[in-house]
């Protein structure tokens, strides 16, 4: 009959052991933000919701600080079922002795449970219902866990609560980091945490701790020589929480499923020194009315973020938006995917680097891009048009590759703002007419350098989990590499002594880019080991004079490459690259036609155009173009001449005086030339062709005049100018004319001196 209703309780006990659910508490909480850099050290930190400063729980607990534990408050947990006998007898007769309560005969286990059960009064009723919550703990979880649970739940004084939080706000470092000094203070504080507040008994503290050392000592943990070095450590104080990178851990600890504790790959040393340079030309911006500021640094070594700055913002916080990590928002991305589209095209095999392109007034379907100069260089080679980013080269460009599929690889390669049809963006998606963040463009720019040096790349992390798997880049590592080649001959800021010298110490590769309206600057730039990228602007979208890409953000990204200190530039990918024969004036396939040189192509890549700018002429005695028609083959020679079309011509030979025009025809051989070459040697530059001209009324009620002009490859031309059937008059070398016509579609026609013609129709618009 006993043993029987012995089992039926036993049976019941165990049940209930089993059966009854442990408080939600332990799974549960509220807990303060906590951010890590990639050697443990704290970036920043957001109290809970609860103003606690209560960390991530501990998933176990450092061997110092336990056994500092256990010594001093339950030298028995590891035997007993969650409530020790032994104590609480000791404890009862304590208490009998001083007539009050001096102890409570507690476990480890029994402070967790009352500290799950928001630490209730210590009644009898009370002490009894945690003796039962520390069993069923004990049943449930192993002492390992009980021990993580309670250290990451004390009370450490003030709105301190748990081992991390204790450990970073008073002695700035890890729990595992802790000397013996320290996990025996903190092992001891729980049981008075008032006592770490200056002004309260801190002696009576200190007297705690070192009995405990002293303690430990007698136990055989610490020797004669830890244990005076422990002593001579003070007491602490307490420390603020760093805020290296606030608006960092905003964005991280917004996404969802964030963790509390979040372990990054920033370096807070590199952090604190970069935000001090930021901080420096940020208050020298502010001053010319640029207020916000962002910087990204990224290691090529693992393509992992080791500086940045979300925001630094000096000026109304409001007003300029302090609070927005501006380095992930979206702003117009000015000329910093040029270098993206000139990579493209390389693989794609539509251009080499000195293949030329042309730079001339350009219009298409009412869009007519202008370069930063608002001057024209007629052709310039794609290496030469990207490094002085010149707008009219890259729209050519882009029109020849495609919106859409530029769009498509833009994507590919990690810009996540890109929300709008190609039809919409438009040949100015490579002139700012997108939006981008500076945290992707750096990392697409990190891992176009990645990509010249390994041949492939990971995607750019800033958590230390982020899974660093290497996947194709949409550029290959010819094109990349010949990218980045381009890029170091930027035009830097300084006089170009200054730039030689410190290119010779340290090779960088690097874009800037403004956007429409001077709302935004950037700066994005590699060298052997780091990509830094560089916004500047105002959070609030306001327009600001002075800013430019080369004077606001490049100096502080040359100075961060300063800090950073020299690397060593990647040699040429020599196994994903060929050489190609090309033309040296025009950078097209020679095919024998020119004076060739050797160029570099990527390996896949099937350039296939031959020179289109040189012909075959042939010359009398006298210097004079003839044909067959006119003089005898046994008295001509010929001679292959580079030559650009009549427009492009006259504007690259302002820059290049060593360009010579095609020679002239000689008198009787005109009439045939016509039939030999019926390409006119002219052209109109202004307006283009299918134009529609609005012409505004003058003073007086008059209708307006339009310029109209025209180039030709021969200096001393002469034009004969046509309005519809009206002869109008003639010019020579200067070939211009203020046209007045009424509304509707016009014709206009030119007759040059050798009988050449060139017709353009236009329509002028009605009021």
């Amino acid at each position: 009959m006993l043993a029987g209703l012995a089992a039926a309780t036993l049976l019941a006990a165990l049940a209930w052991l089993q059966l009854t659910p442990l408080p939600a508490a332990l799974t549960g909480g509220d807990y303060a933000t906590l951010m890590l850099d990639r050697h443990g050290r704290p970036l920043a930190a957001r109290i809970a919701a609860d103003q606690q400063w209560r960390f991530a729980p501990l998933q176990r607990v450092p061997d110092k600080y336990r056994q500092a534990l256990l010594t001093f408050e339950d030298r028995r947990f590891y035997w007993h079922p969650g409530i020790d006998p032994l104590a609480i007898g000791r404890a009862a007769l304590a208490n009998a002795r001083a007539g009050h309560v001096v102890s409570g005969g507690s476990t480890v286990t029994m402070q967790l449970a009352r500290l799950l059960r928001d630490d209730p009064p210590r009644t009898l009723a009370e002490k009894a219902s945690e003796a039962l919550l520390a069993v069923r703990l004990e049943w449930h979880l192993d002492k390992p866990r009980i021990l993580a649970e309670y250290a990451s739940r004390a009370p450490f004084g003030g709105n301190t609560v748990g081992l991390r939080a204790a450990s970073w706000r008073y002695f700035q470092r890890a729990p595992d980091a802790l000397s013996w000094a320290e996990a025996a203070l903190l092992a001891v504080l729980p049981n008075s945490p008032a006592l770490i507040h200056p002004g309260r008994d801190r002696a009576r503290l200190l007297a705690k701790r070192n009995a405990l050392l002293a303690t430990l000592r007698e136990r055989g943990v610490l020797d004669a020589a830890d244990l005076r070095l422990a002593r001579l450590e003070p007491l602490p104080r307490l420390h603020g929480v760093p805020q290296l990178a606030p608006r960092l851990m905003d964005s991280l600890a917004a996404a969802p499923g964030a963790s509390p504790l979040l372990r990054t790959t920033l370096d807070a040393a590199l952090q604190g020194r970069v935000a001090e340079l930021a901080g420096q030309h940020g208050r020298r911006l502010a001053r010319e009315g640029v207020h916000n500021l962002a910087v990204v640094v990224i290691d090529h070594r693992d393509l992992q973020v080791r500086a940045y700055l979300g925001n630094v913002s000096h000026g109304d916080p409001l007003t300029y938006g302090a609070a927005v990590d501006i380095a992930r928002r979206p702003r117009s991305t000015g000329s910093v995917l040029k270098p993206l589209l000139y990579g493209l095209m390389l693989d794609a095999g539509l251009i080499l680097p000195d293949t030329l392109v042309a730079d001339l007034p350009t219009n298409y379907g009412g869009y007519s891009p202008e370069n930063f100069d608002r001057e024209y260089r007629g052709a310039v080679p794609a290496h030469e048009a990207l490094s002085r980013s010149l707008n009219i080269p890259a729209v050519r460009m882009l029109r020849g590759y495609g919106v859409g599929r530029f769009q498509d690889q833009l994507t590919a390669m990690g810009m996540s703002t890109l929300f709008r049809s190609a039809d919409d963006y438009g040949l100015t998606l490579v002139l700012g007419g997108a939006e981008g963040s500076l945290f992707e463009l750096t990392s697409i720019y990190a891992r176009l350098f990645a990509t010249a040096r390994d041949g492939q790349a990971a995607p750019v992390g800033v958590l230390s989990d982020w899974p660093a798997v290497a996947e194709p880049f949409p550029i290959s590592a010819g094109a990349a590499w010949l990218t980045l080649d381009a890029l170091r001959d930027v035009a830097r800021p300084g006089t170009a002594r200054q730039w030689r010298l410190y290119r010779s110490s340290q090779p960088i590769a690097w874009k800037t880019g403004t956007s429409y309206g001077l709302r935004d600057a950037w700066a994005i730039g590699s060298n052997g080991h780091y990509t830094v990228g560089v916004w500047a602007g105002n959070g609030n979208g306001e327009p600001a004079p002075s800013l430019g890409g080369a004077a606001t953000a490049a100096p502080l990204m040359l100075d961060i490459f300063s800090l950073l200190g020299p690397a060593r530039w990647p040699p040429a990918p020599l196994d994903q690259l060929k050489s190609v024969r090309v033309c040296a004036d025009d950078g097209y396939l020679a095919g024998g036609r020119c004076q060739d040189k050797e160029a570099l192509a990527p390996l896949h890549s099937h350039f296939q155009r031959v020179t289109p700018h040189h012909r075959r002429i042939q010359l009398d005695a006298n210097g004079q173009r003839v044909h067959g028609g006119c003089e005898a083959v046994a008295r001509m020679h010929g001679r292959d001449w580079f030559v650009l079309p009549p427009a492009q011509a006259w504007f690259y030979r302002l820059r290049h005086p060593e360009y010579r025009p095609l020679p002239a025809w000689r008198a009787d051989c005109v009439a045939g030339a016509r039939a030999l070459d019926p390409h006119p040697p002219m052209a109109l530059i202004y307006p283009h062709a299918g134009a529609a001209l609005y012409l505004p009324r003058e003073m007086g009620g008059r209708p307006g005049q339009a310029v109209f002009r025209v180039v030709h490859e021969r200096p001393g031309a002469r034009l004969f100018w046509h309005l519809d059937d009206r002869y109008l008059g003639v010019t020579e070398h200067f070939h211009e004319w203020a046209l007045r016509a009424d509304p509707g579609w016009h014709t206009l026609t030119l007759v040059d001196d050798q009988g050449f013609r060139l017709v353009r129709r236009f329509k002028v618009l009605g009021d």
